[in-house]
C-alpha cells in the first residue's frame, strides 16, 4: 500500500492539521505502508527529508500577507506551473494507491485533485476547518469561495471526506453536496502518552505564578476561538477566586479579548505567552488547574481533545452529540456550559477550583474518553481500513 498526504502545512508549521499529518506518516509507516508528504517550503525545512521511514518533499512556496480575511495566518501558497509539473512527477514516480488531502481551500489540494484525476486515482479529504468568519463581509468572500471554487476542486476529484464531528459534517453536506456514503466519520487523535510525565512546575516558576490557580486557554487566538466569552467571565471569577490566573498559550492573531479586558479592568490577571513548541505543551498542562477556548460552539478540536487526555478539566460550549457514536457528559467526561453566559462560566471555573476531588474525577472521566475513541492508534486503524478499501474498489473496477 502506497499513501500520498498532502498538506501545505507540515511540521515544523504548526497547526492541528500539520501534526495529525506527521503522526499518521508516522504510524503508517511503521505498520509498512509506504508514505510520501508532499507539502509547502517553510523556513529553513529541508526541501526533502527521510523521517521516521516516509519521504518528505517541501514544494518552493511564498507566504501571502497576513489578512483579516484568513484570520491574520501565515499561509504558504505552491501554486506555480512548475510545481504543477514536479507534483506530477512526485507522483507519477511514487505511483500512490490512495491519495490523502489535508485542507480543503490549499493549493496543494487542488493541484492533486487534478492529478487524481487525471490518473484516475481515489482521494481521500480532511476538512479541518470550516471557511467561516464573524464579520459579515468577510464571510460572504468565504463562502463565496467556498461554493465556486473548492466546491469545483471537491467535485473533480469526487473525494472521501472524512468527517471530524457533527458540525463538520452538516457543513459539509451544505457546503459541498457531497452524498451521505462518501462521508467517512473519523475523529481527531491525540497521543494521551505524550503527558504522563509532564511536570508544571518549570512552567509556574517561570511565569512566576507559583501556586496561583492556573486557568489555562491553549491554541492560537483566532476569531472562531477568541477568547472573548472567557474575558467576558473574568470579572465574576476574580469575584470568588482573586488569585486566579488565565494563562493563554497561543499565537494571538486576534487581539479582541485583550482590549475588552482591559475595558474591564482584569488584563492584569491575562498571562499571555505567544506560540510555543509541541514539545512544551505537556509542560503547561500539568501546570494548568482547568482548561477553556473552544467556548464559541463551533465543537472541539485538537487542543481541547489533548487537554482532556492530559486529565486537565475542560470546560467548553460543546453539544453532547458533536461526535457521532460518542456520549459527552456534562460534569462527567467534559463540562459544558450554555453559551454567551459569563456568569454559568465563571461559576463553573470556581466549582472545579474549589473542589479539587470533583475535578480530578472529570479529568480522569475526559482521560477514558480519549482512551477509548481518539487515541492516534484508533485514528490510524480507521484511516488505514478506508485506504485499503478505496485500493481494493479501484482494483477491482
Amino acid at each position: 500500500m502506497r499513501v500520498a498526504l498532502v498538506n501545505n502545512f507540515f511540521p515544523p508549521r504548526a497547526s492541528g492539521s500539520a501534526h495529525l499529518t506527521e503522526e499518521l506518516a508516522s504510524r503508517l509507516a511503521a505498520r509498512g505502508t509506504e508514505v510520501l508528504v508532499v507539502t509547502a517550503a517553510f523556513g529553513d525545512a529541508p526541501a526533502e527529508e527521510e523521517r521516521d521511514g516516509y519521504r518528505v518533499v517541501r514544494l518552493p512556496s511564498r507566504t501571502i500577507p497576513r489578512t483579516k480575511l484568513a484570520f491574520n495566518f501565515d499561509v504558504s501558497l505552491t501554486a506555480s506551473p512548475r510545481n504543477l509539473r514536479r507534483l506530477f512527477r512526485l507522483l507519477d514516480e511514487f505511483a500512490p494507491d490512495v491519495i490523502h488531502q489535508h485542507g480543503q481551500f490549499f493549493d496543494l489540494t487542488f493541484m492533486s485533485s487534478w492529478y487524481a484525476r487525471r490518473r484516475r486515482i481515489p482521494t481521500v479529504l480532511s476538512v479541518h476547518t470550516r471557511l467561516e468568519h464573524p464579520t459579515r463581509p468577510f464571510g460572504v468572500l468565504l463562502w463565496l469561495g467556498d461554493v465556486t471554487l473548492v466546491r469545483a476542486f471537491v467535485a473533480l476529484s469526487r473525494p472521501h471526506v472524512v468527517v471530524m464531528d457533527r458540525p463538520m459534517h452538516d457543513y459539509i453536506r451544505r457546503r459541498y453536496a457531497i452524498t451521505e456514503e462518501r462521508l467517512v466519520p473519523i475523529p481527531v487523535g491525540v497521543e494521551p502518552t505524550r503527558f504522563a510525565e509532564a511536570d508544571g512546575h518549570a512552567v509556574r516558576e517561570r511565569l512566576g505564578l507559583g501556586e496561583r490557580p492556573i486557568l489555562l486557554s491553549l491554541g492560537h487566538v483566532i476569531p472562531v476561538r477568541d477568547r472573548l466569552a472567557l474575558v467576558e467571565s473574568l470579572p465574576h471569577l476574580v469575584e470568588k477566586r482573586p488569585d486566579v490566573a488565565v494563562v493563554v498559550v497561543g499565537t494571538v492573531y486576534d487581539d479582541r479579548f485583550r482590549r475588552r479586558a482591559e475595558e474591564l479592568g482584569v488584563a492584569d490577571r491575562l498571562v499571555l505567552t505567544g506560540g510555543i513548541p509541541k514539545d512544551e505543551v505537556p509542560e503547561y498542562l500539568a501546570a494548568a488547574d482547568v482548561e477553556a477556548h473552544d467556548l464559541q460552539g463551533y465543537g472541539l478540536g485538537t487542543a481541547s481533545l489533548e487537554v482532556m487526555a492530559a486529565g486537565v478539566p475542560v470546560v467548553s460550549v460543546v453539544d453532547p452529540a458533536n461526535f457521532p457514536g460518542v456520549e459527552l457528559r456534562s460534569w462527567e467526561n467534559l463540562v459544558i456550559v450554555p453559551p454567551d453566559d459569563p456568569r454559568a462560566l465563571a461559576e463553573a471555573f470556581v466549582r472545579l477550583l474549589d473542589d479539587r476531588a470533583l475535578a480530578a474525577r472529570i479529568g480522569a472521566g475526559q482521560q477514558r474518553l480519549i482512551e477509548r475513541h481518539f487515541t492516534l492508534d484508533v485514528v490510524t486503524d480507521l484511516h488505514a481500513e478506508l485506504y485499503e478499501r478505496l485500493a481494493a474498489d479501484r482494483s477491482t473496477g
